[in-house]
């Protein structure tokens, strides 16, 4: 549990959203409470609902900030491998292999779609909406962007081969850790060659 936040109500609001984080990855959306965010953000009831309206709203929130954040970090790697290519498959997969390798915000942010997923009936609409367009989708723009860019390609639909080269580069979900290196960059390279194989140019 977080100690009590000090400051405004900036500060008080992120205490919130970090709390409120931790406990919908931990317990889920349907079995969180707004009480036991309170506990875990160090701050009372009365102030959760003095910035949030309910849970859906905090879960929005908090599934909108950490999407950003990622989204975040995935634009910096398509800028920092793809912007300029000089050798196309030892380029990709070294984009392959940063954008699946994460960090531990990233895996806050994992749990918490791990949980989306495992509850998707019962999580509201507008919130799963919102973690899209914050992240998945943006990142899907940026990433086609820059594929439509490189010489080598031939692509009909970028946006497809966006998500094709995203698809391909995930890690099977089965596995909950991070593949050891000489792993992943088998799957990364793997993943890169059946790519290639339907858009080299």
């Amino acid at each position: 549990m977080a100690g009590r936040p000090r400051g405004g109500t900036a500060e008080k609001r992120q205490a919130i959203l970090n709390g409120a984080s931790t406990v919908f990855a931990r317990d889920g959306y349907v079995r969180s409470s707004i009480e036991s965010i309170a506990k875990e953000a160090g701050v009372s009831t009365r102030t959760i609902y003095n910035h949030f309206t309910d849970k859906a709203s905090l879960f929005q929130a908090v599934i909108q900030e950490s999407a950003g954040r990622v989204r975040a970090r995935h634009s910096d790697l398509i800028d920092r491998h793809l912007r300029k290519v000089t050798d196309l498959e030892a380029d990709l997969v070294d984009f392959a292999l940063a954008f699946v390798a994460g960090n531990d915000e990233d895996a806050g942010h994992f749990a918490l779609i791990r949980q989306i997923r495992a509850e998707s009936e019962h999580i509201p609409r507008p919130a799963v909406e919102a973690w899209l367009r914050a992240g998945l989708l943006r990142v899907r723009s940026e990433l086609a962007a820059r594929l439509a860019s490189l010489p080598g390609l031939r692509l009909d639909d970028a946006e497809v081969a966006a998500l094709h080269l995203m698809a391909l580069v995930a890690q099977d979900p089965a596995h909950l850790d991070p593949l050891p290196p000489e792993q992943a960059r088998a799957h990364a390279e793997a993943a890169v060659r059946a790519f290639l194989r339907g858009y080299a140019a």
